[in-house]
């Protein structure tokens, strides 16, 4: 009898001791190691993911984009889940213009997938068939490819301007166009796809800041299509196009391409020696320190001059038995400029080129732009006042060139040139605003009135760049022909041709400069290569309705000593009619009141319209079916009479 017994309290024991174990076990799972087995079990049930931030766009001065972020989708299809297979991967494929092999070859699968990306309105009716799965990816776009590439730059390979292969104005504004990304929580099924339920967000995505840079799109289509023709018809092996506002520092285009088709960046980082453009920098220390005369006449040699501990010998393309400055920049005298600069001490030469920006970078809102190269008198030869004089021994980048005529222009003053215009915030706030930016006076006001006068010289008949002259407009010009640098070494039968233009001559609003490396067909002079391509670019800028020109001050460009003297209403050359819009409106409306731009985001076209002219606005419309976006933004102040431009896209479809 006591075998069972004892059998029994065996049995007991055990049992207590394996419900001891349990509940020892228990409380190491509950007490000591809950929050491991909570946090996995809720790894595998939710995952946290990143709310991709918008980035900022980047505009052009009159509102149209050049770079901004569309939300695209990636789509998934769980065959499964479908109610209707057969109908919902007809609508799919039909949708998505997907092959049908594709189609026959995602029913067979667990789950298929669609990188696309495909745009909102690609994946909308789609969006409410069950079993689709759309997951959203933000995307950077830039509507024209080849839009001011060199300057724009990419994002890199992580969306980002400063990632592995990003570059440009998006690398440099990356902390501004970037934006914050946010968080949220997704619930998994058991197979780790994530359920249909909506996300708990963590943390709302703010998007980046929107740019508008200086930049006339119409000005940098037409440099960039002149910049290309003149490459291909002259076989060059490159070239750059600066157009820049003298009154503000505003860059208007830029273009730089290779004869391979490449663009970099070349107009803010690569240098050459100017040639000829740079003669009129000496022509100011020459006035500026009174060294030179109007009367003052030099020999022309016969068109060839020896200098003393130069190995070669100067020459003259136009030779003149005597010239004074003012011949010596018309017909570009490389004899006479090397004889008139002998009269400045290095010091002062040197201290009007540095005063004109060169040997230092601009300041302009570009990455890596390049300082030149400008030596100090200790450093110089005996020939390099005569050299410097010429435009040798000295090299620049086309915007250097650019900025100091934005100096004569400007009536002395050398401003920083500048790409970014406005820095808005998501909402339209106004959070930059550019203001030109003095860097010095070079020359005084006189000064640069009467070096104006020497580069009209140059454009009237007899000058070098005679061929650049426009019908109704006088225009200020240089042109520059210099031997190119290969490796360190004047490179034989190799010529840069460059040409700088104000614009008009008399109050300039535009500063134009052209670089054409190396034109193998025809001839390598500037005076036939860059200055026509010049005078074509500025009579497609006037022909423009957008470009970025103050008409009214373009009415009258002759003097008025140069009118009829019988007083007749005969318009001479060189004076435009003035040309006013019909029904007639006096200029009163400068002195009303700025008004505030309304807000008719997502209203039809007819009635956005309508609301914006009885706030007494002239609309542009580009686009069709509901509005997007105005510019400039909703809230703005603008005057009355200003133009608004409404952005406008097609509304979604509906099921």
């Amino acid at each position: 009898m006591a075998k069972p017994l004892v059998r029994l309290r065996v049995v007991e024991i055990g049992l207590g001791l394996a419900l001891l174990a349990l509940l020892v076990r228990a409380g190491q799972v509950q007490l000591l190691e809950g929050r491991r087995y909570a946090a996995s079990a809720a790894a595998q049930r939710t995952e946290r993911v990143v709310l991709d931030a918008r980035r900022g766009t980047l505009y052009d001065r009159h509102g149209t984009a050049i770079a901004l972020t569309q939300e695209t989708y990636h789509v998934g299809v769980a065959p499964n889940e479908l109610r209707d297979p057969a109908h919902d991967f007809a609508t799919i494929a039909r949708q998505l213009r997907i092959p049908a092999r594709d189609v026959i070859r995602a029913q067979n699968r667990r789950y298929a997938w669609f990188a696309g990306p495909y745009t909102a309105l690609e994946v909308q009716p789609i969006r409410a068939i069950r079993g689709v799965h759309l997951e959203p990816v933000m995307r950077r776009f830039y509507p024209s490819q080849d839009f001011a590439r060199a300057v724009v730059g990419r994002v890199g390979d992580d969306g980002r301007g400063g990632g592995s292969g990003g570059g440009g104005l998006e690398r440099l504004l990356d902390s501004l166009l970037a934006g914050t990304p946010g968080a949220a929580v997704v619930l998994k099924d058991r197979a780790g796809r994530e359920y249909e339920s909506p996300a708990r967000v963590i943390a709302q995505p703010v998007a980046g800041n929107d740019v508008v840079l200086t930049l006339d799109a119409e000005l940098q289509e037409i440099a960039q299509r002149a910049l290309d023709d003149a490459i291909d018809n002259m076989e060059a092996d490159g070239g750059d196009v600066v157009m820049l506002d003298p009154a503000t520092g505003e860059v208007l285009a830029v273009a730089s391409r290779r004869a391979d088709g490449s663009m970099r960046p070349s107009a803010f980082t690569e240098t050459f020696e100017p040639g000829s453009l740079a003669k009129i920098f000496a022509a100011a220390a020459l006035i500026t320190y009174d060294r030179v005369r109007p009367n003052d006449h030099v020999s022309g040699e016969g068109g060839t001059y020896r200098m003393p501990g130069r190995p070669t010998p100067l020459t003259d393309e136009h030779p003149l038995p005597t010239l004074t400055l003012a011949d010596a920049i018309r017909v570009s005298s490389n004899i006479a400029l090397a004889k008139f600069s002998a009269r400045l001490h290095p010091d002062e030469q040197y201290g009007v080129l540095r005063a004109f920006g060169f040997g230092a970078p601009t300041g302009v809102e570009f990455p890596a732009e390049s300082p030149g190269r400008l030596r100090p008198p200790r450093e110089w030869s005996r020939p390099s006042s005569a050299s410097l004089a010429i435009g040798y021994e000295l090299a620049v980048t086309p915007m250097q060139l650019a900025a100091a005529y934005g100096a004569i222009a400007n009536n002395g003053v050398l401003l920083q040139p500048s790409l970014i215009r406005e820095v808005r915030a998501p909402n339209g706030t106004l959070r930059y605003r550019h203001r030109p930016e003095p860097v010095r006076r070079v020359v005084t006001a006189l000064v640069a009135a009467k070096l104006r006068d020497l580069l009209r010289g140059v454009v009237e008949a007899g000058g070098t760049a005679e061929r650049a002259a426009l019908a109704n407009f006088q225009l200020a010009a240089k042109t520059g022909t210099a031997r190119r640098v290969v490796g360190g070494r004047y490179a034989a039968g190799q010529y840069t041709a460059s040409f700088a233009a104000l614009f008009p001559a008399g109050a300039p609003q535009l500063v134009v400069v052209m670089k054409i490396d190396n034109p193998q067909k025809g001839s390598y002079f500037a005076a036939q290569t860059a200055a026509p391509v010049t005078r074509s670019m500025l009579e497609q800028a006037l022909a423009a309705g957008t470009v970025a020109l103050d008409r009214t001050r373009l009415a009258n460009v002759s003097p008025a000593s140069e009118r009829s003297p019988n007083g007749s209403l005969e318009e001479p050359d060189g004076v435009v009619p003035y040309v006013v819009t019909w029904p007639y409106t006096p200029d009163t409306a400068a002195a009303q009141p700025d008004q505030a731009i309304p807000d008719v985001t997502g209203k039809p076209l007819r009635e956005a319209t309508r609301a914006l002219h009885r706030r007494g606005f002239h609309v542009v419309i580009k686009g069709w079916g509901v509005v997007h976006h105005t510019w400039p933004a909703a809230g703005a102040h603008a005057a009355s009479g200003a133009a608004v431009t409404v952005f406008a896209e097609p509304p979604p479809l509906r099921r």
